[in-house]
């Protein structure tokens, strides 16, 4: 998710076109190939593409820190190839009877709760919420989970094996994503009540202090 405002504008470039934000453009294309792969069956070439999606995902942000090429564009096209391919994986997994309709349920309201504090918070001048470690763990998680849950569908000793840590993943993901949800519904909470931290994204979930909403 985007950063609150003071550090929001702690980018290295303004430009659109650097190596991470074509890194997340690919992977953002990937999400319908991943979706029309799982629901065809093609569990393996799905596989591929999962991996490969979270292999860049780690890439591009090693790329951007390293060559000082973060910008605000690659703070908004990350987590968002993040949600969709996450939502997507999900949905043709729930189709195919791989995992159960709550599993997606459960992460979606997480989102939509989150989501539907966003307009209180672009009214008081908070473009979004401070991206937080549990959050990116738990979507970490998440993002592991669902390849090894299609890998579960090999017959045999390594499906067995690929279903038992898939599933572990899956839950531990779900839980990570409703703490990291519980997090920002507290800094939602001191947006409203006027009691905003200082302390910044770090790890205490406090948002920085509020500047005046620009023009």
């Amino acid at each position: 998710m985007s950063t609150g405002p003071e550090h929001a504008g702690e980018t290295d470039t303004d430009r659109v076109i650097t190596v991470p934000n074509i890194i997340s453009m690919i992977r953002l294309l990937l999400v319908p190939v991943v979706g029309y792969l799982i629901l065809s069956g093609h569990f393996v070439a799905a596989f591929v593409v999962l991996v490969l999606a979270g292999f860049s995902d780690w890439l591009d942000g090693v790329i951007a820190r390293r060559f000082h090429q973060t910008s605000k564009l690659g703070r908004a096209l990350d987590p968002a190839a993040d949600r969709l391919f996450i939502f997507v994986t999900l949905v043709g997994l729930c189709v195919q009877g791989i995992v159960p309709w709550w599993l997606l349920i459960a992460i979606a309201a997480k989102d939509l709760l989150v989501t539907a504090c966003l307009p209180f918070m672009f009214r008081r001048g908070y473009p979004g919420f401070p991206v937080h470690v549990v959050g990116k763990s738990g979507t970490f998680a998440l993002m592991y989970a669902f390849p090894l849950l299609l890998l579960a569908q090999i017959p045999g000793t390594p499906g067995e094996i690929a279903y038992v840590l898939g599933w572990s993943a899956a839950l531990w993901g779900v839980f990570l994503y409703w703490c990291a949800g519980a997090i920002y519904l507290h800094q939602f909470r001191q947006v409203l009540t006027g009691t905003v931290g200082a302390s910044g994204p770090g790890g205490t979930g406090s948002l920085p202090p509020n500047p005046p909403v620009a023009a």
